[in-house]
């Protein structure tokens, strides 16, 4: 933060900028922390831009901000704000580059002492058969009218084509297709930029993750999702790749030359926006779902593959190998949602980056098999570290639109991360804890090294004390691809 800040400290975990502390606030700026993690946000931009998105056209209640918050593009990263539909605003920046940047669990009958004899022979399936890296292309190269069906479809063009069950996609948000996606809104770049990168990993801090249960919080609701102490799981972290990317470079640069006849005036150009009812905003809303289709399929491929290798390298070796699906989420979303506001129900546009839904219990959205218990969270740590499956509550509901944190959140730039790291040094550290690691990138390495992040442990504490999501498991690594 630059110069000082109207602070209003609520409750244990809840923290508050009042709309008086700016004349163009339209609405007060909320966010969840402890003492150390407070200290940590007030040394970047962090706040500064959580201010900025609580001036923007037609925001409703808070601009809010999980634990998890970090500087980003326009809206911080563990921002969220929703604004009134159809007359509020949507905004690129409000949901990022990747977007439907998500996390993917599956489960497994194997244990963490099964699976500790082939954990390298599995790492490195892995690795060779789930392409990564910046740019990296997969075996998949489509044809440009079934990348319009991936965009149209999601997950449903991969169940059409042997890559999911109908199991997978009951255990995907909104069934792993988002409606409204039109492919014709997605600009040539960006279908070249995707045609060849379906179930491809890519780079950043996107990995394959094989985990053991380490604790279980909530026997009843962890046996209903399929979680067992030391049980085996995989996480998939990745999203839309380099068509993402470039839908939201476009519509970014179309809606800055759009701004003077809206009427805008906005404290950060990388806050563009545009009405949601013009024809930029319906655009960008349709495009937007086009390229979260694209990553549900993205991850449903890899859920492919990642069955492949697991069969590859168990097959004759350990019993009862196969994966299920637990869950995917996005969590670089926007999204049209209804929701209590001062009493009575409205349609909001809600803008999560860096952030996930945690619908409560009895919400349609919810997968049947997890309606009573409320959605579960994905929330992955840093390499070395923890990830937690947490639920979603009615306190989610009422307070932060059925919204909670996305991961521990970085508290070291990129840049910072690999003055102070060199790639081998990480590795060296991961595998004295036992831990098999799989790199296409030293640099890449150095870069998603453990101390870049926050303690995702205290994250996860405040989410819970907060009331904005359950402890349901705690998930320990042993063994990571990085792109």
């Amino acid at each position: 933060m630059t110069g000082p800040v109207e602070l209003e400290h609520l409750d244990t975990y809840t923290y508050q900028i009042p709309r008086s502390h700016r004349a163009d606030m339209r609405v007060p700026a909320r966010f969840y922390a402890d003492p150390e993690l407070l200290e940590g946000l007030l040394q970047d931009r962090s706040l500064a831009q959580l201010i900025n998105t609580a001036t923007l056209p037609g925001a409703v209640g808070y601009a809010l901000a999980m634990p998890d918050i970090h500087q980003g593009y326009g809206f911080p990263i563990g921002g969220v704000l929703a604004t009134a539909a159809p007359e509020g605003i949507i905004s690129p920046g409000g949901v990022g580059y990747d977007i439907n940047c998500g996390v993917r669990l599956l489960g497994s009958h194997l244990s963490r002492d099964e699976i500790q004899p082939h954990l390298d022979r599995l790492a490195s399936a892995l690795q060779a058969r789930c392409p990564s890296g910046v740019g990296q292309g997969g075996d998949i190269r489509l044809k440009k009218g079934e990348l319009e069906e991936v965009l149209a479809q999601g997950s449903r063009w991969a169940l059409r084509r042997g890559y999911a069950t109908a199991a997978d996609l009951d255990h995907t948000e909104e069934g792993g297709r988002l409606s409204g996606a039109d492919p014709a809104r997605v600009s040539e770049r960006a279908l070249e930029r995707g045609r060849g990168q379906i179930g491809t990993l890519g780079a950043g801090n996107h990995f394959i993750e094989v985990d053991a249960v380490d604790a279980i919080f909530e026997p009843d609701t962890a046996q209903r999702l399929g979680l067992r102490e030391n049980g085996l799981v995989v996480q998939i972290h990745c999203g839309s790749r380099g068509l993402g990317h470039q839908v939201c470079s476009d519509y970014v640069k179309r809606f800055q030359k759009s701004l003077a006849r809206f009427g805008y005036h906005l404290p950060d150009r990388e806050l563009v926006c545009a009405p949601l009812d013009s024809a930029e905003g319906l655009d960008y809303l349709a495009a937007m779902n086009a390229a979260a289709n694209f990553a549900f399929a993205n991850r449903q491929v890899l859920t492919h593959l990642i069955r492949q290798c697991f069969e590859t390298a168990l097959a004759g070796r350990l019993r009862r190998f196969e994966l299920f699906q637990i869950y995917d989420i996005a969590h670089n979303m926007a999204k049209l949602e209804t929701h209590t506001v001062e009493g009575r129900e409205r349609l909001l546009c809600v803008h999560r980056k860096g952030a996930t839904r945690a619908f409560g219990p009895g919400r349609p959205e919810v997968p049947e098999a997890y309606r009573a218990v409320g959605q579960p969270v994905l929330v992955p740590g840093s390499m070395g570290t923890a990830s937690w499956v947490l639920t979603g509550t009615a306190t989610a509901m009422q307070e932060t639109f059925g919204s909670t944190c996305h991961g521990a959140g970085r508290q070291m730039s990129r840049s910072l991360a690999k003055k102070r790291h060199r790639g081998p040094g990480v590795r060296e550290a991961l595998e004295r804890m036992g831990i098999a690691v799989r790199a296409g990138s030293m640099a890449g390495l150095a870069e998603e090294a453990p101390q870049a992040y926050k303690d995702v442990d205290r994250v996860v504490e405040v989410v819970h004390g907060a009331g904005l999501a359950r402890k349901v498991a705690r998930l320990v690594p042993l063994a990571v691809v990085k792109g």
